[in-house]
This record gives C-alpha cells, structure tokens and sequence, in this order.
C-alpha cells in the first residue's frame, strides 16, 4: 500500500519515488529566487554556474518541470498543463550552506545536481502553486545494446567539450555526437521515441560521431525509421522490451506568484 507525503504545497505519492528530503521534513529550496515573465527572444535555456546558480531564460513551464523531475516530455501529463503556457526569466541562488553553493558545473549548459533539481521543484510548488503525483506503470521501452561488428565511433577529441548528439531526417538518415557518453545518447534518443532508452551497450567513456547519408529513394522515412537507422550505423541496436515507465501527473499549476 503506498503512502502520502505532504511536502510544502506539493503533493507526492509513492514513498520509493519521492525527493528525499532532509532531517526536519523541508525539501531543499533557493535561498533567493525571482520569476518574471520573459521577453528573451531565447527559449527554454537553462544554466548552471558556480555557486549553485542557475539562470533559466525563456522558459516554459513544461520545461521546467523537466529540469525540476529529470524526465522528458512525454513523461508528463494532466490537464493542468494547460493553464500555464507562457514564458519565464529565472534567477535563483542556493543558501550559502546548501551543498549546491559549492557546485561548480564545468559548462553553464551542465544539468543542474539532484539539490538543485529539488529546489527547483520547491519553486514550482511554492510560486506556481504545483500539485503532483508520480506514476510508474510497465510500458514499451528500447534497450541500446551493441551490433555484432565494429563500432563506428571514435574516442572524442574534447573531454571538456559539452556531451551533445542528435539525429538528421527529413530524407537524409544520419546521427551525430560530440564527447557523447551512452548513457547520455540513450536519453536524448528517449527524447526523440517517446519511450525511456536504457543503455545496456556496456560502453565507456565519451565518443565522437559523424553519420550522415541520403535516403537516396526522395522519400521521408518516419523518426523512428530514421532512428533505428541511424543508430545502426554507429554499430548499435535499439532493441524493443518492456519496462517500468515513469509519469508525473501534474494536478494543479497557475500562474506564478509576484517576486
């Protein structure tokens, strides 16, 4: 039987998957914090810097909630989702005290740790008035495993580089990383199927890859044609299983609080 826990305004249900939260019951939080509405012609950037701060510009609010849970898109639902459609600016700062405060990211596009991504719940709760619940339920998943054969992929040039990677379409199949981890590559590919892929290829370290070629036929392939296409030719499989799927299911969300 699960068990409720109440936690400043938000709601979280599943004792295994909640925040963890600190001596005392208070999850941690931003020491100081300011939320206007944005006219950045940026969207969706968030940054983190030494100290703990983190700097969001032209953020949606689906978009924070993201960065707030650790989870894509397609992970979150409700249909309180549709009441907060516009853009944010973000300044927050972490309590000198916090483990945060001692962060010091080695790009401002790191993702932000555990610590921050609590406070960064603890804002949506205590400024746009979040009520949530998480779901887990067995679904459809992909395992990224190795192909017989060789690996198309080079040991990346740039440790220091930001991990990136991304897949082409639009009648030319291909994929591309820089200093890519697999690890890594199987949650941007997650972004892209709408599915959770777990890398199970046994491979580590960072990787460089360049893989592009033409359809060659004038037609579309689908994404996840182009996917699964474009991940064979780095020498590894999307294989289809099943899977714990994880949802937040978001309850209440308005617009936020004054500063």
């Amino acid at each position: 039987m699960s068990k409720t826990f109440s936690i400043p305004i938000a709601l979280c249900v599943a004792a295994s998957l909640c925040p963890a939260q600190p001596p005392g019951g208070a999850p941690p939080a931003f020491d100081v914090a300011s939320v206007v509405a944005s006219t950045a012609r940026e969207i969706n950037g968030f940054y983190t810097y030494p100290g703990g701060r983190v700097s969001c510009h032209g953020c949606e609010v689906r978009y924070l909630l993201q960065i707030a849970f650790n989870v894509q898109a397609y992970q979150l639902s409700g249909a309180a989702l549709r009441n907060v459609s516009d853009r944010y600016d973000i300044e927050a700062k972490p309590a000198a005290e916090s483990k945060s405060s001692q962060a010091m990211p080695p790009y401002p596009k790191a993702p932000p740790d555990e610590e921050q991504r609590q406070m960064v719940q603890a804002l949506l709760a205590e400024r746009f008035g979040l009520h949530y619940r998480r779901e887990v339920k067995e679904g459809p998943i992909y395992l990224l495993i190795r192909r017989d054969g060789p690996l198309h992929m080079e040991d990346s040039k740039d440790k220091t580089a930001f991990p990136w990677s991304g897949v082409a379409g639009g009648g030319i199949e291909g994929i591309r990383g820089v200093n890519e981890s697999m690890p890594d590559l199987a949650w941007r590919l997650s972004g892209y199927l709408d599915k959770p892929v777990i890398d199970r290829t046994g491979l580590a370290g960072s990787f460089d890859f360049d893989h592009v070629e033409s359809s060659g036929d004038g037609q579309q392939p689908d994404l996840v044609s182009t996917i699964l296409s474009a991940v064979q030719q780095l020498g590894l499989k999307l294989e289809p299983s099943r899977g714990p799927v994880e949802t937040i299911v978001v309850e209440r969300l308005e617009k936020p609080s004054p500063n």
